[in-house]
């Protein structure tokens, strides 16, 4: 179907029937003057100027494109009927200065932390198209990534911005689960989940673990924690004072304890990723979640149409302008 955005436009249409009565009653524009008109009478009957006298109604017809541009019309499909889950996720990513650790693998090359989480959500997220599903990212705060949404293309691209060292380092797992619960509190999602994923402690934040899972279980949100990382020590990329960048072997430090008290309290669950196939393991795992079935309605959004109005309205007029210019040209 198509519809007209700004339908009020489409009144200078009725100026149109004035422009061409005005050129009735003033009769066509004399191309040559004669002081005996039979002189012209075979000029006249010729197709050539019989032709010539249609290029006047060129710039009315540009003028009638001209007007349903700017009257925005679009098309759409209609709306079509979806089956959305009732689960809204809301999806915790860590991206602490210490994600950047090559203990990973990706395809068999090494690659950091940050590199594979994003293969694996973007995965995960590819195998829910009917969740509404959010992202938010933190480090010494949290911050919005993508509210809920169902339009996961525009979520994955989001997610592929997602960068290490984006905000002030350190790990806020509290701010993390809060900001999250605070998303999804006012759903009215039937299962409302959270998926936290970090490879640190908490050692910064306005709200502590603690207190950030007692608010979730009060609003029945569950949080399922994944602990990411090697154990032991871990390669991690830093620059020294030139710029030069080094590979530094540091020791992993993650408070499972936490993580683990925390998907208690609310009735999630725990998990350890120590490599890229045990991470792929665990959201798989947590994609077989069951899923209660509601109808939703869905529209698709409008393709606008006025270039196809305003790009002809130009050709048009520009070739009335090319006519009276060059081969229906009047003479003085």
């Amino acid at each position: 179907m198509i519809r007209f955005l700004q339908p009020e436009w489409l009144w200078l249409l009725a100026l149109l029937p004035l422009a061409l009565l005005w050129r009735g009653r003033r009769g066509a524009v004399a191309a040559v003057q004669y002081s005996n008109v039979s002189l012209a009478r075979q000029v006249a009957r010729a197709t050539r100027s019989r032709a010539g006298r249609w290029v006047w109604w060129l710039p009315i017809l540009a003028g009638a494109l001209m007007v349903a541009g700017l009257a925005r019309p679009q098309f759409s499909r209609g709306p079509m009927e979806v089956q959305a889950s009732g689960i809204d996720i809301a999806l915790a990513l860590d991206v602490s200065g210490s994600m950047q650790a090559l203990d990973f693998k990706l395809e068999g090359q090494p690659v950091n932390r940050i590199a594979v989480v994003k293969s694996v959500v973007a995965k995960f997220i590819q195998d829910r198209p009917n969740d509404r599903i959010g992202i938010v990212a933190f480090a010494g705060a949290p911050y919005l990534v993508s509210p809920l949404t169902l339009d996961h293309d525009w979520l994955e691209q989001n997610l592929e911005r997602v960068q290490v060292a984006g905000v002030e380092d350190g790990t806020a797992i509290g701010s993390a689960i809060a900001a999250c619960v605070n998303r999804l509190r006012a759903t009215p999602a039937k299962s409302k989940i959270v998926v936290l994923l970090t490879d640190g402690m908490n050692n910064t934040g306005k709200i502590s673990p603690a207190a950030a899972a007692e608010a979730a279980k009060a609003l029945g949100v569950k949080v399922y924690t994944i602990a990411v990382g090697v154990r032991g020590d871990a390669p991690i990329p830093v620059k020294d004072a030139f710029g030069n960048t080094q590979l530094v072997m540091a020791k992993v430090d993650v408070d499972e304890e936490t993580l683990r008290k925390i998907a208690a309290e609310t009735g999630g669950k725990f998990y350890r990723a120590t490599d890229t196939d045990s991470l792929k393991r665990i959201y798989t795992e947590i994609n077989g979640l069951e899923k209660s079935k509601e109808t939703a309605r869905h529209f698709e959004r409008y393709q606008e149409l006025f270039a196809w109005a305003l790009i002809p309205a130009l050709g048009v007029l520009g070739l009335a302008v090319g006519l009276e210019q060059t081969r229906y040209r009047r003479l003085p």
